[in-house]
């Protein structure tokens, strides 16, 4: 295969999955609730996906099968503020008409503030900036390649025994893989606990392409569980699948959280 088909491989489908330096509140759930660790509490997230698409075009067939494993580490700096780190390891392998790819390694490294800003009995308000920093290897498809930064405004709200949680963002994209720089992010969750200890999470969403030769934006739909062992202690399971072609087929979603 040629070196320039390889790279527009590696571009198209490291979008795909992840890298993006997103970090989770409420594993599996995309969408960030406005909580916070408090002071002097940390919270240590260790969670992974893994994803598969199937694509033909042009009488071409690619596959492709994606994994992350992911660190995310919360410190509660006050009682209304956090301080988040994230640090992804990624894996994928692409198969073209019998031709394979396979890539792994770190991905961008990400830096976020998580300031709660308004909070009454049932509603709190967030905003969240955040960086990337190009840890990734850009011409692998792991990363972007330069700083990326962006903000996100966070939203939860409680009605009866159902919890809502609605993020909007901006992205600024900047890259070395000619992406669009400027994306935007909305997405709506809800959790319900049904028994002691377990929740039941669902989740759907959208944000632009970030490839310039689509206007079609990937939408996404997501549901899973949330059960705690302790006060201290979370797993989670989630299956999320797309709602277009340019998000990914199917991805299932695992992980734990302990706080301390």
């Amino acid at each position: 295969m040629r070196s320039g088909k390889k790279a527009k491989l590696f571009l198209t489908f490291a979008t795909l999955f992840l890298c993006y330096g997103k970090t989770y509140a409420a594993h599996p759930l995309i969408t960030d609730d406005a909580g916070t660790q408090g002071r002097g509490k940390f919270q240590l997230e260790l969670n992974g996906e893994y994803s598969r698409e199937r694509e033909r075009e042009a009488g071409v067939r690619v596959k492709e099968r994606s994994a992350e494993l992911g660190g995310i580490f919360s410190w509660g700096l006050t009682d209304s503020i956090d301080a988040v780190f994230g640090l992804p390891y990624c894996q994928y392998k692409v198969k073209e008409n019998g031709t394979s790819i396979d890539e792994s390694g770190l991905s961008d490294i990400s830096l976020e503030v998580k300031w709660r800003f308004y909070e009454e009995e049932f509603l709190s308000l967030a905003l969240k900036p955040g960086v990337t920093l190009p840890s990734g290897d850009d011409e692998k498809g792991l990363g972007a390649g330069r700083l990326t930064y962006g903000l996100f405004f966070i939203a939860t709200k409680e009605i009866d025994s159902f919890v809502f949680h609605l993020n909007l963002g901006y992205t600024r994209n900047e890259n070395t893989v000619d992406e669009r720089e400027d994306l935007w992010h909305a997405s709506l969750a809800g959790e319900i606990e049904v028994v002691k200890n377990l929740k039941f999470v669902a989740n759907a969403g959208m944000e632009r392409n970030p490839d310039r030769r689509s206007d079609t934006h990937p939408a996404f739909i997501l549901g899973g569980v949330i059960y705690s062992l302790s006060e201290n202690c979370d797993i989670d399971f989630g299956v999320k699948g797309g709602l277009n072609k340019p998000e990914t087929d199917f991805s299932m979603l695992f992980g734990i959280a302990l706080r301390f």
